[in-house]
């Protein structure tokens, strides 16, 4: 299972955030096939949002046949075989790299200070 997290300052919609973390964890192996995920109400209420939020990311991955939803039983990872291209792969690090730069550099720290940090997390 994932531990979904959201971000409001992403500028991201919720429900897209949803998705893409529901679809990050099905490529990277983390979600396996037949897997349930968390019901609605138990997703929204875990993440604070509306249910229609929670609602709407679950109907689009059903629509993409990512998900199943069996009445009664619960909302599982579908047979889908579904891969994230390397494009695909770039733009998300190109995307969190920008976020996680303008953050950082709102704070005064540069380019150099997080290579560093990051070389320095690596070692432990």
């Amino acid at each position: 299972m994932i531990d979904f997290k959201l971000d409001p300052k992403a500028g991201v919609p919720f429900y897209r955030q949803i998705i893409d973390q529901i679809k990050y964890g099905i490529a990277s192996g983390n979600l396996q096939v037949g897997e349930q995920l968390p019901t609605v109400r138990g997703l929204a209420v875990e993440l604070k949002v509306n249910l229609n939020t929670v609602s709407k990311a679950y109907k689009e991955l059903e629509i993409q046949n990512i998900l199943e939803t069996h009445l009664g039983s619960g909302t599982f990872i579908g047979n889908s075989d579904f891969k994230i291209t390397p494009k695909q792969k770039k733009e998300k690090l190109h995307s969190i790299c920008r976020e996680f730069l303008t953050i950082a550099s709102s704070y005064g720290f540069t380019t150099s200070d997080l290579i560093t940090e990051l070389n320095e997390m690596q070692k432990n």
